[in-house]
């Protein structure tokens, strides 16, 4: 066969062009993708008569619904709280409606063009138990809400006229910790392709050996030929970086009617390395070729870097030292639910960067793909997570119902899904699994452990163990890579001792918890301290049982270099899980975030980037509205090492950091201060005694007026882009009322709607989707949405007796 090289390198071309787009839609007649978004119908619970919404995929169907304590009441025991007798706990949840059956209906069109094809439906995850249906047929099941899965509808297809797509749902009660959302929450997309084609996941691609002049690249590719009979095929693959090929290969065989396993290995030249700071990423375009004829283009991207884990000296990447500086992510959007949105997910990630935090845990369960990616694009490690539980039962009706059948399974179709990224360092078979309680809990663990090797023997398997002494004593932290450790920063130094050949991180530390803008007096460690009010000290030393402050963790991570670094519970506040109100209501979300649920950072985003990142921070808490001559704490999150506190311009004195007492190694206290209205500054100092920075906080009038902050102020106009708009309550003067209430209303107009609202306060009731929201703690969000159209968007915040405000955002098709 006569190859024509110059036809593949135009097919190159632009098929590099295509994904650089990163378009919804890839026609390039041998493979198309569709994703399905609009025009949905919706029925939640078999009601009758039949009453179905038009919605748009990804949704959430329990997001927009009322509270309702009653909605997730248990009477259950928590050992991974600590918890020896069974309690009733609300808002375990979420309390909003998930429990419960959810249907979705679609009309698809096939044309008689389409009866050559290979049509396949894909679903980056579902929550949960779904089942597919085509034309009234039963097309495939896939019960794990988090996994991403595809099935083949071609034999299911009526061509040139309209086919119905279902998707049945179904959350049972007792199924899940927190929030676990509802309904066709992630994208889906129908995939058509000629008979002959790489399957999804298809390639794995792995860097062999990197020096600075080469980069060997080693790419295992599936292909399928479900046509009638063998044939000859040419498989090309090409790297790009950016826009420019730099290394192509190609191979000519016959595939008869099976998967065909194909390996082939190129090399491209002065290779650049992915790191946190360069992240740099390739693409490889592989294609199918019969006859001359392009029949099938799959993209896949990667990246070149090294990763080390040593039991000594930590974790390097690309042979440099790094220390995790990590968070934990649970997988809902807070007010927008768990329905999907990349660009809400982008913005997140780099409030965490801009934290200082360099690594991600999805925890616990695989996360949306576009999670991974956004780690690649961004610059953050990755660990990614595929279950909270293996056989032995944390709820009734969780994991441990799939677990003999769904297992390989689900962590197979994570690995295949993910293992092309660059970011991701460790793949986490389980967390605080009860497994551990089990003499022969080992088991699960290297049977799960096995799989990892299997799949994916470039990385290695971890796991986050809370049960300290079990873990090690059952053999479970023997059974993985990695043992992480959940709340065990008082054990590092001891289990290093005991077992030095262990390669050790801290899985989940902190567990911290606070409301924003919520101060009591004096600051002083709180251990799973209960208030009237229902809030946790905004003075970051509040913390359930099993857990500490981020001081402890800080100093335990710095004294143990062995340990590779640590990932915080958690980068965000979650819906459900409301320690340590558990037992109370109204609670409805965790306090544990460094960012509330509304997307405002806490004073604890200043004190980790006080520590984590190379810029200079001094934030002073608490808010200076208090009660004349009342006792108040001042303390200073700094990386200053020196201070000097005022009120009123009168010097309290000066603080200097102090490595042998715990809280004045990372904060700078005054405790016992006599509140007097007006100003507290605090004046960072040199060495010489000279101030170099400052930090004031004023006494606020009564509300005057409103203040709108955009995080950007274009966006583009796809239809999916958002905007967080952060509304505050100020005085006449612009200073921000800390204690603020007031019921704000948001008008928009022109190219946007309202997506969701929230204030961060986890004892709210108030609906999402409204288009009003009281402030909390003077503050409140509205998060917009773009549409498709060029243009701007004019957002108006207003409150009974006090001065609107407004702002203009630009839409454009390309930013």
């Amino acid at each position: 066969m006569k190859t024509n090289y110059l036809f593949y390198l135009v097919i190159l071309f632009f098929g590099c062009t295509f994904g650089c787009q990163k378009i919804d839609k890839i026609d390039n007649n041998n493979r198309e993708v569709t994703r399905l978004t609009d025009d949905w119908e919706f029925q939640y619970n078999d009601t009758l008569p039949q009453k179905w919404s038009n919605v748009t995929v990804p949704h959430d169907w329990a997001i927009s619904m009322p509270f309702d304590k009653k909605i997730d009441m248990q009477e259950v025991l928590v050992l991974e709280d600590g918890e020896r007798i069974p309690k009733l706990r609300t808002g375990r949840t979420g309390a909003l409606p998930h429990i419960g059956k959810g249907f979705y209906k679609k009309t698809l069109h096939f044309s008689n063009q389409d009866k050559d094809k290979k049509v396949f439906i894909q679903f980056d995850g579902a929550m949960s138990h779904a089942k597919v249906y085509l034309n009234k047929e039963f097309v495939g099941t896939w019960p794990y809400g988090y996994s991403s899965f595809e099935f083949d509808l071609t034999s299911y297809i009526q061509y040139n006229q309209d086919n119905l797509l279902e998707v049945h749902l179904e959350n049972k009660p007792l199924s899940s910790r927190w929030y676990p959302g509802a309904g066709i929450y992630r994208n889906v997309r129908i995939v058509k392709t000629n008979p002959v084609y790489v399957t999804n996941w298809g390639t794995y691609i792995t860097t062999p050996e990197i020096t600075e002049t080469k980069g060997k690249v080693n790419i295992k590719t599936t292909v399928k030929n479900d046509s009638q009979e063998p044939k000859n095929i040419e498989i090309i693959q090409s790297i790009f970086y950016k826009d420019e090929r730099v290394s192509s290969t190609s191979k000519t065989l016959k595939v008869t009617h099976t998967e065909k396993n194909i390996e082939m290995d190129l090399e491209v030249s002065s290779p650049k390395l992915w790191s946190m700071e360069t992240p740099h990423l390739y693409q490889v375009i592989t294609q199918i070729a019969i006859e001359n004829e392009i029949v099938d283009t799959y993209k896949s991207q990667f990246g070149f870097r090294t990763i080390e884990f040593t039991n000594n000296k930590g974790f390097f990447l690309n042979g440099k030292s790094v220390k995790f500086k990590g968070v934990c992510l649970h997988h809902d959007l807070g007010p927008l639910g768990a329905a999907h949105n990349t660009s809400a997910w982008r913005h997140r990630l780099l409030k965490m960067k801009e934290m200082g935090a360099n690594a991600i845990r999805s925890t616990h369960n695989p996360s949306d793909p576009s999670l991974v990616q956004l780690a690649d694009e961004l610059g953050f490690l990755f660990i990614a997570e595929a279950f909270d539980e293996w056989e032995e039962a944390k709820t009734e009706n969780g994991y441990n119902k799939l677990w003999n059948d769904w297992a390989e399974k689900d962590l197979v179709a994570l690995i295949h899904r993910d293992r092309n990224h660059p970011s991701l360092i460790m793949w986490s078979i389980g967390n605080e699994i009860r497994e551990q309680n089990k003499k022969d809990g080992y088991k699960n663990a290297q049977f799960l452990t096995d799989i990892v090797h299997r799949e994916d023997p470039t990385r290695p398997s971890t796991a986050g163990f809370n049960n300290y002494r079990a873990a090690i004593d059952n053999g479970l932290a023997d059974a993985v890579d990695l043992p992480g450790w959940n709340y065990k920063p008082n054990k590092y130094k001891a289990t290093h001792k005991a077992h030095p050949e262990w390669k050790m991180y801290g899985s989940e530390t902190a567990s911290t918890v606070s409301s924003r803008g919520e101060y009591f007096f004096p600051a002083k460690e709180g251990k799973h301290k209960i208030r009237p009010s229902l809030h946790s000290n905004s003075f970051d030393m509040d913390f359930p049982n099993w857990a500490q402050t981020p001081d402890r963790e800080f100093k335990a991570q710095e004294n143990n270099d062995f340990i590779m670094g640590e990932f915080v519970w958690t980068g965000y506040d979650y819906l459900g899980e409301p320690t340590p109100y558990n037992e109370e209501w109204p609670t409805k979300s965790s306090y544990f975030g460094i960012i509330d649920l509304a997307g405002i950072p806490k004073d604890r985003f200043y004190l980790y980037k006080s520590h984590w990142s190379n810029e200079k921070v001094l934030h002073v808490l608490p808010h200076w509205n208090w009660e004349e001559g009342q006792k108040v704490s001042v303390h200073a999150y700094t990386n200053y090492d020196k201070a000097e506190l005022f009120i009123n311009g009168k010097s309290l004195g000066i603080r200097t950091k102090n490595q042998s007492n715990l809280y004045d190694s990372y904060r700078l206290r005054w405790d016992d201060i006599t509140y007097h209205a007006g100003e507290v500054k605090v004046v960072a100092l040199n060495e010489n005694g000279d101030a170099i920075a400052e930090d004031i906080k004023y006494t606020a009038g009564t509300p005057h007026q409103l203040k709108i902050e955009v995080d950007r102020s274009e966006v583009k106009a796809n239809g999916e882009e958002v905007v967080y708009a952060t509304v505050s309550v100020v005085d006449k003067n612009g200073v921000l009322c800390p204690r603020a209430s007031n019921l704000v209303t948001f008008d928009l107009d022109g190219e946007a709607n309202i997506l969701g609202v929230g204030n961060g306060d986890p004892t709210s009731l108030e609906s999402f989707v409204a288009h009003k929201r009281k402030a909390f703690n003077g503050k409140c969000v509205t998060i917009l949405q773009s549409s498709k159209n060029e243009g701007t968007i004019t957002l108006t915040a207003k409150s009974k007796g006090l001065t609107s405000a407004e702002v203009t955002i630009s839409t454009k098709n390309s930013i």
